[in-house]
């Protein structure tokens, strides 16, 4: 898998296309992730995908809190920053913010991000900040050797848990489109042309895109998505979301999804309830009522899961408003001095 993205001048001047391919993504660091873990899936999608999407290594940059998801930076050859626990989507916004010629990704996991960090991601998503968020969703804390994490099931036994999680799980595909990303999808690490497709719709996307990837971790949570991540449970348990199609689903897609008099998405069989009543998906909707209801059909990867892009709408973005602001006060007012701006106000001289 290659692309022309590249060129080069030789000695009479003229222009020599050169041929990025994965390689010129990968940096020298020998991955470091437990064998059989699906971040290795994960990081060869993204580094295959990469040159057919026309962008350059130092057009890019990856950014990380804490986690087994946070070493990916490390395995990029672009510019990266591994940060501080949760702290990766502030420390992005900044980036993106002064350097809006970079295309900028944010890569944690279901604890980075919907515990210490969930106040960040959620701000992120609702100002459309221009950030590509993956979210690792392993529901359990990988690095630190297997306690319970914030999408980890009720009743679930871990070393923090040793009588099972009282606690209720986040669904965060539910919790993005509540801050009202303008982008939000679930994909999976055992489906390689999925996962690139949903990461290529990310990365045209315009604004904040959230990307929920389950992934199995094979140490601390084995088995945790088998339920429909399993070859021979696929057709039955993955519900494919397609623009304009209706949500329907099986291997002679015999299973639907259809709305009751309340307004209430169920599944049901196509025989039973008809062709006629399927739901038509619509990722464009300005309204995200239809895509929270979708995401709420399943409460836990053990029943029909919905999986591909659940929103994808225009919103103005958190930086052009920002610059604009700046500029404006610019022409109206000149630039800023710093120094009478902190001693404006209600200032106090201690003596």
């Amino acid at each position: 898998m290659s692309t022309t993205t590249d060129s080069t001048t030789n000695g009479s001047g003229s222009v020599t296309p050169v041929k990025l391919t994965r390689k010129d993504f990968m940096s020298d660091q020998e991955m470091r992730w437990c064998p059989g873990c699906g971040d290795y899936g994960i990081t060869a999608a993204l580094q295959l995908l990469l040159p057919d999407l026309g962008v350059q290594p130092h057009e890019l940059v990856f950014i990380s809190g804490i986690g087994c998801a946070a070493r990916l930076p490390y395995y990029m050859d672009t510019y990266g920053i591994h940060s501080i626990h949760g702290r990766a989507p502030a420390i992005a916004t900044g980036v993106a913010l002064t350097r809006p010629d970079l295309s900028v990704w944010v890569i944690g996991g279901d604890g980075d991000m919907l515990s210490i960090g969930a106040n960040h991601l959620i701000h992120a998503l609702r100002r459309n900040v221009d950030l590509k968020i993956l979210m690792f969703n392993n529901q359990i804390y990988g690095l630190t050797k297997g306690q319970y994490s914030p999408t980890s099931e009720v009743g679930k036994v871990t070393k923090s848990t040793p009588f099972g999680s009282i606690d209720q799980p986040f669904n965060p595909v539910s919790v993005a489109l509540g801050a009202e990303a303008s982008f939000v999808a679930r994909t999976h690490e055992a489906d390689r042309a999925h996962m690139q497709e949903v990461f290529r719709r990310a990365y045209e996307h315009e604004g904040a895109a959230f990307i929920e990837v389950y992934q199995n971790c094979n140490v601390f949570n084995d088995g945790a998505f088998d339920d429909i991540m399993a070859k021979d449970n696929r057709d039955d348990m993955m519900i494919p979301l397609r623009h304009g199609e209706p949500v329907r689903f099986g291997a002679e897609g015999q299973h639907g999804v259809f709305q009751n008099e309340y307004a209430e998405l169920f599944i049901g069989e196509v025989a039973e309830h008809g062709e006629g009543a399927l739901v038509v998906h619509d990722e464009h909707r300005p309204d995200p009522t239809l895509a929270f209801a979708l995401s709420r059909l399943a409460f836990g990867p053990h029943s029909p899961t919905p999986i591909g892009i659940f929103r994808d709408v225009g919103r103005p973005l958190y930086e052009a408003e920002v610059q604009e602001q700046v500029e404006e006060a610019i022409a109206q007012q000149g630039p800023g001095d710093l120094a009478e701006l902190i001693r404006s106000g209600p200032t106090w001289t201690v003596t």
